[in-house]
């Protein structure tokens, strides 16, 4: 019966994680994972960047409802239900946030992971997709859904908040072409930029293949 009980729940999550768009396995599961990032990053197909034709941002529904893609806000926040993707970041990024009415966040302390500066506005700072919309789009995402779109760009493991203006250098350049000004950033980067890629199986190119691997050298010894 135990048995039959846990296929049955094993099953329903599958369907639910296809029904909105996820690829196969829950996001729990591939970030628990223990395999090395190495071989994540050997996992990856390398191929050449894909087209940019039919692409707009607007495929990408981000900025989206919070607690819809499993955003975790602190208890008393006012209006949880009003609080969009940006908000959510801004409160798990950040040190006393004051958050008002219809979940606006007016304050706080954040300190930017790209430059190392530190902010108090957070006019200062934006929603950084670690792997773009963009860059996405043609290593794969072009063949996506609306809904697998949405969650790409809204799930908590693919957005970080970041100086505003680093945040526009950056574009939808991949770390051949751009890479944080904080070398000291570098490690947390390229692991984070090889597991989204692995978890959403999106491919790279050759020479962001070898940039992540520049990067992931910075990594310390274990």
């Amino acid at each position: 019966m135990v048995v039959r009980v846990v296929i049955l729940a094993t099953l329903i999550a599958t369907l639910l994680a296809g029904a909105c768009g996820v690829p196969a396995g829950s996001e729990q599961a591939v970030a628990s994972s223990n395999t090395p990032i190495s071989e994540r990053l050997a996992d990856l197909k390398v191929r050449p960047a894909g087209s940019m034709e039919g692409y707009s941002r607007d495929l990408f529904s981000h900025w989206s409802d919070a607690q819809e893609y499993g955003w975790i806000l602190p208890a008393g926040t006012p209006d949880p239900e009003s609080c969009d993707v940006r908000d959510a970041a801004l409160i798990r990024d950040g040190r006393d946030e004051v958050v008002e009415q219809y979940c606006d966040v007016v304050s706080g302390t954040w300190f930017d992971p790209y430059g190392g500066a530190t902010y108090t506005e957070p006019a200062d700072l934006d929603g950084d997709h670690v792997v773009p919309l963009a860059n996405a789009y043609r290593s794969g995402a072009s063949s996506w859904g609306a809904a697998r779109r949405e969650r790409f760009a809204n799930i908590p493991r693919d957005v970080l908040m970041v100086d505003d203006g680093l945040n526009q250098s950056k574009g939808d350049r991949g770390p051949e072409a751009w890479k944080p000004p904080r070398r000291a950033y570098w490690c947390t980067y390229a692991r984070k930029w090889v597991g989204i890629k692995y978890y959403w199986k999106l491919s790279v190119t050759r020479a962001e293949k070898d940039a992540l691997k520049q990067m992931l050298a910075t990594c310390p010894s274990r």
